[in-house]
């Protein structure tokens, strides 16, 4: 079992991302403050289908919730399949503490 905390800064808004293997899904639960986010937060994501942006199923489900492009939930649920399926090592999520994205400038 995964997770990761995704704090949205922009959006003033910190989720909770849980998720682990069951056979060829991964079954992803996200407890969150957002409305939106509320109705992706229970998932049973195909493996297969998180490989590409497009014909992806997170992001198929995020844009069925109305969700901003630029919401980070959906890369975290991502990068959580992906570490849970194998796709991404552990130790390399381990190693690399987050993914951060700061404005420099504005």
């Amino acid at each position: 079992m995964a997770e990761f905390t995704v704090n949205s800064t922009v959006c003033d808004f910190v989720h909770k991302v849980r998720g682990v293997k069951d056979g060829k899904t991964i079954i992803v639960d996200i407890e969150t403050p957002c409305e939106k986010i509320k109705n992706i937060s229970h998932m049973e994501v195909p493996m297969m289908e998180i490989l590409d942006i497009k014909n992806n199923y997170v992001i198929d489900r995020a844009h069925e919730a109305g969700c901003s492009a630029n919401c980070l939930v959906p890369c975290a649920v991502i990068n959580l399949c992906r570490m849970e399926a194998g796709f991404l090592a552990k130790s390399l999520v381990k190693k690399s503490g987050g993914i951060n994205i700061e404005f420099n400038e504005v």
